[in-house]
């Protein structure tokens, strides 16, 4: 577990050194008017290091993905349910992982003159921009389940630790084939840093196993309907197949239905969220397993973030915090619901 955490650290230290490295990019003419002042300098230092205080309204923005998929539906019920403990206004919106309107939704909220801002993003490079204007306009943001590709803009960034969690459910996977075997994996969206970072956390595993084979990768986009459809593919082209790992439980449920419409069984699947539609097809028998990440829990979190950094500005903790992720598997699988873990 340290060494999981350790390789996690470094990977995220990793991405902020890239981020920073991509900003200093842009090069200049060599004039003397473009090059700001120490003065300047030391006003824009010390702006940026003065804590946000909110745009002066009780109204506590909410953005995430669409509610339809249960993770984001969680989260952003956990989170709309703290704020109104807390004493806020809420306003609970989806941007649909679309960065456009995502952009409004920052924009609706700096009208609203919003106190701050939970967000589980729509892009690691297109939300920076966003959260940097709300920034701008003394309004704090607070990213949970998905990071941003730059560091110093949001206050707190409060992510699954999803290499730990893709290790772990990945050695059930390799359990469950027999250590060898064809299999294949399905992907996440491309513009999703989480998608990566499973991936690579994958493969990590199963790379130690020389007899277990990828015969395909497709990118499913986290969604079931996709996820049917470049399975059923998948089992025509392939059909020795043994196991599919994938992304995350929506594409793994999508899988599943591929696989059984197929009238195929014994075929290893493994996914990633801990969502209620995993639970029910690991105990039928037709899911290994999945890694829970902790979505009620991080909702809240940056909530309460949110709360203690308008009323003192400061939460106390690093911008960059990683929340484990429980591997869940047939032996645990009654201890979830809701993507709570009641262990």
């Amino acid at each position: 577990m340290k060494h999981s955490k350790k390789l996690a650290a470094g990977l995220l230290a990793f991405a902020m050194a890239a981020s920073m490295a991509g900003c200093g990019g842009n090069t200049s003419n060599s004039s003397a008017a473009q090059t700001p002042s120490k003065a300047e300098e030391a006003s824009s230092a010390a702006a940026a290091a003065k804590p946000l205080t909110g745009g002066g309204s009780k109204i506590m923005y909410i953005i995430t993905p669409s509610h339809s998929n249960p993770f984001f539906k969680t989260e952003a019920e956990a989170a709309s349910a703290k704020a109104k403990e807390l004493g806020y206004e809420v306003k609970l919106v989806s941007h649909d992982d679309d960065a456009a309107k995502q952009a409004d939704l920052f924009d609706n909220a700096i009208a609203d003159k919003a106190a701050a801002i939970v967000c589980d993003n729509a892009g690691a490079d297109a939300t920076v921009a966003a959260v940097k204007k709300a920034r701008d306009n003394n309004i704090p943001t607070f990213l949970i389940d998905r990071e941003i590709n730059e560091s110093g803009v949001a206050i707190s960034q409060i992510v699954a630790n999803n290499y730990q969690g893709a290790k772990a459910i990945a050695e059930k996977f390799v359990e469950a084939m027999g250590e060898k075997g064809e299999y294949a994996e399905l992907l996440g969206k491309e513009s999703d840093t989480n998608a990566g970072v499973r991936s690579a956390a994958f493969h990590e595993i199963i790379g130690q196993y020389p007899e277990m084979k990828m015969v395909a990768q497709q990118t499913a986009n986290w969604e079931q309907t996709e996820a049917y459809q470049k399975v059923e593919t998948i089992l025509q082209s392939n059909p020795k197949i043994k196991g599919i790992v994938c992304g995350n439980d929506t594409m793994a449920v999508g899988a599943a239905a591929a696989i059984k419409a197929a009238g195929l069984k014994d075929i290893a699947i493994v996914g990633v969220d801990g969502s209620d539609e995993a639970a029910e097809q690991i105990k039928a028998g037709n899911m290994v397993g999945t890694a829970l990440q902790q979505a009620a829990l991080m909702a809240q979190m940056g909530v309460e973030q949110a709360d203690q950094y308008l009323k003192n500005g400061t939460t106390g903790k690093d911008e960059k915090q990683l929340v484990d992720c429980i591997a869940i598997t047939k032996e645990n699988v009654s201890k979830l619901k809701n993507f709570v873990y009641a262990g």
